[in-house]
């Protein structure tokens, strides 16, 4: 996903993403300054021309201010943090509007003086327009980050300089202005576009906080220890629910641009009324409340009530609660999984790996290789369709580590949760600076996180390309360098990533980096779908002990049959959250009968459990995708193409229907 880059100016919309696709090793994008270049000389600029160093008056500047008094307000403390992590750099960091008009700067003293020769200061004026491909004039038009070094500046009067800049939009998705870094061509650094893209969006997360003074504002991501960082989900609702704005990174976890996110509400997006909100901050010591999207992803969320003056917000450093693990759950109900940064214990009495042997001869076949090879320095790639439990695997195949005993860390990052313009800093960690909100030291990256431990990269067939390098040398080299560093933190860790993706054929097509699939692609194991599973009911059970307790009601014999016959394209997520429904509507009844499922998977089981369960054996060249596309084929004639309602019914995210339907030319 990425902006759309219709026009240049104020009004610009941000379109249908909420990430932002860009160099992410921070070089600059050629195929970006060729188009500038173009435009440049239809303008009717040449290369060689003097500049128009023509400054606002400040009668005009201080108009240009006020009319961007909200940008500049939440703008100039971030600039201050940014500005500490350049300083004594010759650079300078540089707010503009929408228009490419120069409001505010802070620098060295010695560049400021050369920069005051182009006009690169307070009032100077840098559309495209007036001054050719340069990184201010040319990300407004662009509508994404945006670098331009020496030669690559259209006018050879900028050519000393080097140039970082990146877009800042509204709630509403419309272009404020452009927060850059500039400094002398000779101080360029890779990592400088990183620490830009990272200030401009908590500078969109600030303007976002300060739009509504009377609403309720959740934060929220997939991992509890994301919440209240610059990774983390925004969204406002009116105090009866109606949605108003949410930040990109929430855009991107909830599968929905803003146009779409408009009809919702808070209800319809977390399943649940808004008044629990209220009823959860009733309690003495609120924590982490636990909600579940459409898709069936768990998240972890704070929720911010400001109503009518009053302010209620529990405390950040609250934790949620342990989650009990399922795969547990199949062997002992009390058996529980900690959060994904702490050592997961093993089932008592029984190794891990074990407890999901639950009588199927595949899974059996696969917990016999893995045990040959954990231990070993052998990375592990884990394939399988969504929501086969790529990751319960992976929290198994580290509890049954030597480490793992001695407390080692289960560090689970998911390639595909974290937008582009921030998994870099996820990832490797950034030096000294307030990026989150909450910390003013930098942080530590998850790969340096997971030393002594296990790395978990969960869809990784959607890391970006450019960011494939780095984790192809980290693992080359066994250490890893934080954005903005020096410096080199030595990391040993074992390895186990997971895909959905066909990342052999994505290689072919150099949509995968071949070298770093070889590099992961020690031992492959291959997740077998639910429908092909043997001990499908035994898995149903354990969800039921998991979900309801030791006292929850059985499944009716037309439960069970049903259960068996349908073809489960969703898998072991899409029966998580059936049963979770089921028990729900059976509360304080015995059994669980068909009047207690949901009326769409009724209507839906006998069609989808066609469409999933192949008459015979797939041939070996068959695509993953293939059973799951054509499930989805048939849930969308059943919903008449409702995108929400097929990845409600399916247990599948909204991101996955749209990527398949791309896919296949829908």
């Amino acid at each position: 996903m990425q902006y759309q880059a219709n026009r240049p100016g104020a009004g610009a919309s941000l379109g249908h993403a909420p990430m932002v696709q860009a160099a992410a090793d921070g070089m600059p994008d050629l195929q970006v300054i060729e188009r500038s270049h173009q435009r440049s000389s239809s303008y009717g600029i040449t290369r060689g021309q003097r500049p128009d160093l023509a400054t606002l008056s400040r009668a005009d500047l201080a108009q240009t201010l006020e009319s961007s008094h909200a940008l500049f307000g939440h703008a100039r403390p971030v600039m201050e943090t940014l500005y500490d992590q350049i300083r004594n750099t010759h650079s300078m960091v540089i707010l503009s509007d929408a228009e490419g008009t120069i409001i505010h700067t802070l620098g060295d003293t010695d560049f400021l003086a050369k920069a005051d020769r182009v006009a690169l200061g307070a009032g100077g004026r840098w559309s495209e327009q007036l001054r050719g491909t340069n990184a201010i004039g040319t990300a407004l038009f662009e509508q994404k980050p945006t670098t331009v070094h020496a030669q690559q500046h259209f006018l050879d009067a900028n050519r000393f300089l080097t140039c970082s800049a990146a877009p800042i939009f509204d709630h509403q998705g419309q272009v404020l202005g452009v927060l850059d870094v500039s400094g002398e061509c000779g101080s360029f650094h890779k990592h400088t576009m990183a620490l830009v893209r990272m200030s401009a969006q908590m500078i969109e997360n600030h303007l976002l906080a300060g739009s509504f003074p009377d609403c309720i504002t959740l934060h929220f991501h997939s991992r509890p220890e994301f919440v209240g960082t610059l990774v983390e989900g925004i969204a406002s609702f009116t105090p009866a629910g109606r949605f108003l704005a949410a930040n990109r990174s929430a855009q991107f976890q909830l599968g929905l641009p803003l146009a779409a996110l408009q009809s919702h509400t808070f209800g319809s997006l977390f399943g649940v009324p808004v008044s629990m909100l209220f009823d959860h901050y009733r309690k003495a010591a609120p924590g982490l409340m636990e909600l579940y999207l459409h898709s069936g992803i768990q998240i972890h969320a704070r929720a911010e009530l400001r109503l009518r003056e009053q302010h209620f917000q529990n405390a950040r450093e609250a934790t949620a609660e342990p989650v009990a693990a399922i795969a547990s759950a199949a062997t002992s109900a009390a058996a529980h999984a900690r959060p994904a940064t702490s050592p997961a214990p093993a089932v008592a009495g029984k190794p891990a790996l074990q407890s999901l042997d639950t009588g199927d001869e595949k899974m059996s076949a696969i917990i016999a290789k893995l045990r040959k090879v954990i231990g070993r320095g052998i990375p592990i790639l884990v394939t399988g369709e969504t929501g086969t439990g790529k990751e319960w695997l992976a929290q198994a195949i580290h509890r049954e580590h030597p480490r793992a005993q001695a407390g080692a860390p289960f560090v689970a990052v998911n390639c595909s949760a974290i937008p582009e313009n921030l998994i870099e800093a996820e990832l490797f960690g950034y030096e000294d600076g307030a990026f989150t909100g909450a910390r003013r030291k930098g942080a530590l990256g998850k790969i340096a996180q997971a030393h002594g431990g296990t790395l978990f990269l969960d869809e990784i067939g959607d890391m970006p390309l450019a960011l494939q390098g780095r984790l192809l040398r980290v693992l080359q080299e066994r250490a890893v360098t934080p954005l903005g560093s020096n410096r080199v933190i030595p990391v040993e860790f074992a390895l186990v990533c997971a895909t959905n993706q066909p990342l052999r054929e994505m290689a072919a097509r150099h949509a995968f980096r071949e070298d770093l699939y070889y590099r992961i692609n020690g031992l492959q194991v291959k997740l077998p779908p639910l429908r092909e599973r043997s001990d499908l009911g035994r898995l149903a059970d354990a969800i039921l002990l998991h979900e309801g307790g030791q006292h929850a009601p059985h499944f009716d014999a037309e439960v069970r049959r049903l259960l068996h016959a349908c073809g489960w394209p969703g898998n072991l997520r899409q029966m998580a959250n059936l049963i979770r429904t089921a028990l729900a509507m059976a509360a304080g009844e015995n059994s669980i009968g068909l009047r207690h499922l949901p009326e769409d998977f009724l209507e839906e089981a006998g069609a989808l459990a066609h469409a999933a369960m192949p008459t015979q054996a797939a041939p070996a060249s068959q695509s993953l995708r293939d059973n799951e596309w054509s499930a989805i084929e048939n849930a969308l004639r059943l919903h008449d193409g409702n995108v929400s309602a097929v990845a409600k019914a399916l247990g599948i995210s909204r991101n996955t229907i749209y990527r398949r339907l791309k896919a296949h030319g829908g």
